[in-house]
């Protein structure tokens, strides 16, 4: 086994690498019966960290 075979990232590693860079996640969902679509879903997703150089979508809001 070389290095990199051996090496073990923690999952609270991993998800840290993932939120840092951002990641997105596309996916259909199809419930058919003969030939027919009874459910269709479709899931896109954008997951990532908020910081001060990756600023909230969403304004301020201040409660009145």
């Amino acid at each position: 086994m070389t290095v990199v075979e051996r090496r073990e990232i923690a999952l609270v590693d991993l998800l840290d690498r993932l939120l840092a860079g951002g990641v997105v996640i596309t996916g259909d969902l199809t419930l058919r019966i003969a030939d027919v679509d009874l459910v269709r879903i479709d899931l896109n997703a954008l997951i990532s960290s908020v910081n001060a150089q990756v600023p909230s979508p969403w304004p301020d809001q201040e409660e009145q």
